[in-house]
């Protein structure tokens, strides 16, 4: 995904690189194998790279508002936040961070493209479409990173709990950032009109945010919304998070990662779907 830019004539993106001019990437000669595709990934890289210097630090301020913000509410909801209720809530904080920036900012940024007009332009450059596309997954999924990071540590210092990170949390923490990118970017670019796309991610975030077992048990929930929540990726988010921040509280956990993939899976169909629609 990459920032509104202009094209002028001579074949240039107006971007905040050095001078102010970076040339959309190109790889010359011959155009097919896995080294051309990884020249193209890393000339894309860099383009988005550039572009994604106007916002990145936008990007980050909203992570650690939407993270740490709705977990200090969360514990307003509490008469007395126990040590098992504080754990819940700081662990949570990392997928509450996540949520918005995939299914929201992301979305919205690809709507942004497509009102202004730049959306046609950022495809049609001379680049295998699935390099830009994975350009797209791995930058956004390590400009996530630092504002997760920052709420989980401002949620801990609120509650006041230890955390036992263990090596699992370094693919869970990876796994769900590509799942809410992967998601988010194909839904905006499988829905042809921004205003719905605009309308269902501003939807989808209140509901996720207000009314997912993120940090709170599942078992709390009637038996029908659980089971729904099983198969939705907003639970599982945490659950295989939690799984990285503590030791025995999470159950299930093999679960948890299958369905992350399956959605990452079908975030990434769906985009190379509508991709190889365009030609």
């Amino acid at each position: 995904m990459n920032a509104p830019v202009n094209a002028p004539a001579d074949g240039h993106a107006d971007g905040p690189a050095a001078g102010g001019r970076i040339a959309p990437p190109g790889p010359t000669g011959r155009r097919r194998g896995a080294g051309y595709w990884l020249s193209s990934l890393w000339s894309m890289l860099r383009f988005d790279a550039a572009q994604a210097r106007q916002y990145a630090a936008v990007m980050v301020f909203t992570q650690v508002m939407l993270g740490a913000g709705m977990s200090v509410v969360y514990g307003f909801c509490y008469p007395r936040v126990t040590p098992a209720a504080a754990v819940y809530i700081a662990t949570g904080t990392p997928a509450l961070a996540l949520i918005p920036l995939g299914f929201s900012i992301i979305p919205n940024s690809v709507c942004r493209q497509k009102l202004a007009g730049t959306f046609e332009f950022l495809w049609s450059m001379p680049v295998p479409r699935s390099a830009q596309g994975a350009s797209t997954f791995l930058l956004y999924t390590v400009l996530a990173l630092p504002g997760m990071v920052l709420a989980l540590i401002i949620s801990a210092f609120r509650y006041r709990i230890r955390l036992s990170v263990s090596p699992e949390i370094g693919p869970a923490v990876l796994l769900c950032a590509l799942m809410a990118i992967s998601v988010g970017y194909g839904m905006a670019v499988a829905i042809p009109r921004p205003a719905i796309t605009n309308l269902i991610t501003n939807a989808l975030t209140f509901v996720v945010l207000l009314f997912s077992p993120i940090v709170f048990p599942l078992s709390q929930l009637p038996g029908w919304l659980a089971a729904i929540h099983r198969a939705l990726p907003f639970y599982n988010m945490a659950v295989v998070i939690r799984a990285g921040l503590t030791r025995g509280v999470v159950s299930g956990l093999t679960v948890s990662f299958l369905v992350l993939l399956a959605w990452t899976a079908a975030g990434w169909a769906l985009t190379g779907w509508m991709v190889s629609r365009r030609g």
